[in-house]
């Protein structure tokens, strides 16, 4: 059979739709090699969250028609979706297949090499079948259904439950990429996390485009209740001993919704909450749906019912017209809210989008400089939270070897997902240790003592 190399860029959900598109390769008897090597057809799962996603999509599909000018290329993915005439005339890419034409890339890819077979000089030439496979994803409700039964990882698995975005923030292409909200039937999500757990995964992150509309799939209001059920019935799962949440919206913590969620053992206290600026007249121009007073009551909802969870977030710096003053009122929210970590990223112009076209551009020393600050409040903040766990005794599952100042050490995270080593030469992973966090590494690993 053909070989087969995968190339992943993106979000958590990208890297699920990826793994399922391999497991079902290899089910059909075709190997799967390293990206960098030699290979008979290349897969690149795109991206398109920024310009520079696109760039970088662009470019691995033109490395793998370099590797090998005889092998069959095919794109993937958000950037096709997005811009599906310019990947169609691309003279480097064989085949073109949308986001919500994942689940049927076999079926796609048979089809396209039995034609190259039969007529190889038309088939190198003709690009309606790439066209094919690209529906209109702002028009459909269908949700596309994948399941696998192992990942990448080996004691952790992603499970995509929702796609699609209703939100339209002002930066942000991903709607135009994915489409509206669509779930995932319960009943399914609950049989693909049986059949990991049977396979020896201890832990699942459910993850989606936009988590918090699990459930909810007409207009921009949600609510918790199906989320909340779904949670409920994961922790029924044997094997499972962990379950964790993607991204979430702040609007989505509620007394109610965190009531409920604090009885389930086996939720992990991590919640990653979007933020983006924590100034008010920054958050209306990006269109999001709260300011920054009903942000920190969520956040202290959640410590109001959970000991010391670890609460993470993303922020922009350098949105279009953010003055110094609106800078420095995030800056202070940062410090005032106080993060587990927080993931920075500079504004990039996203063609297409509101923001993209709006007075004002930042420019990009003005960004790295912003960046590098909160960078620096992160890594202080990160560092403050991870110290308040010294001494205390968790639990740690263990994931992989790694030497930490010198030593041959486990690797595994605690439940607030800070990592944790403990010195040893026994393979240790998809075992769950309780102990004491005794001392913070010059790796920022805390060291662990059974």
């Amino acid at each position: 059979m053909k070989s087969v190399a995968f190339h992943n860029l993106g979000c958590k959900v990208n890297g699920y739709e990826m793994d399922f598109m391999q497991q079902k390769l290899q089910e059909k008897g075709y190997s799967i090699v390293p990206f960098d090597g030699n290979a008979d057809i290349y897969i690149v799962n795109t991206c398109t969250v920024t310009n520079i996603a696109d760039r970088k999509s662009r470019q691995m599909l033109h490395r793998a028609r370099k590797m090998n000018p005889e092998a069959v290329v095919v794109a993937v993915g958000c950037y096709v979706q997005t811009d599906s005439e310019k990947a169609l005339t691309d003279a480097g890419i064989d085949l073109v297949i949308g986001n919500n034409k994942k689940k049927d890339l076999i079926p796609i890819l048979e089809e396209y090499l039995a034609e190259k077979k039969a007529n190889s000089a038309r088939a190198s030439q003709d690009k309606t079948l790439g066209g094919k496979t690209i529906v209109d994803i702002n028009h459909t409700d269908e949700y596309e259904s994948m399941q696998i039964t192992h990942t990448a990882e080996h004691t952790r698995a992603f499970i995509k439950v929702q796609d699609g975005c209703n939100q339209f923030c002002s930066y942000c292409i991903i709607p135009y990429a994915r489409g509206r909200s669509r779930s995932r039937s319960m009943t399914e999500v609950l049989e693909e996390i049986g059949s990991l757990a049977k396979n020896g995964y201890r832990e699942v992150v459910l993850t989606g485009i936009h988590l918090s509309s699990y459930g909810v799939e007409k207009g921009n209001d949600f609510t918790s209740g199906k989320l909340l059920q779904l949670i409920q019935e994961v922790q029924k799962i044997h094997g499972i001993d962990r379950i964790r949440l993607g991204s979430l919206e702040p609007r989505i913590i509620t007394e109610e919704f965190v009531k409920g969620i604090v009885q389930c053992s086996k939720l992990c206290p991590h919640f990653h909450l979007s933020l983006q600026s924590g100034c008010d007249t920054v958050l209306k121009r990006m269109n999001r749906k709260y300011l920054t007073e009903e942000y920190y009551e969520k956040v202290c909802i959640l410590r109001k019912y959970f000991d010391h969870p670890a609460i993470t977030t993303d922020v922009i710096v350098g949105f279009p017209g953010e003055t110094q003053e609106e800078f420095e009122a995030t800056k202070e929210f940062l410090r005032k809210t106080g993060f587990y970590e927080m993931h920075i990223f500079k504004y990039s112009r996203r063609k297409g989008t509101p923001a993209a076209a709006m007075k004002d551009q930042i420019s990009e020393d003005i960004k790295a400089l912003r960046s590098n600050e909160l960078l620096q409040l992160e890594k202080e903040m990160s560092q403050k939270y991870r110290e308040a766990f010294l001494h205390k005794t968790v639990e740690v599952l263990f994931e992989e070897k790694k030497v930490v100042e010198g030593r041959n050490c486990q690797i595994g995270y605690t439940k607030e997902y800070i990592r944790a080593a403990f010195e040893t030469n026994e393979n240790l992973s998809g075992q769950v240790h309780s102990g004491k966090l005794t001392k913070l590494s010059d790796s920022d690993i805390l060291l662990f003592k059974p």
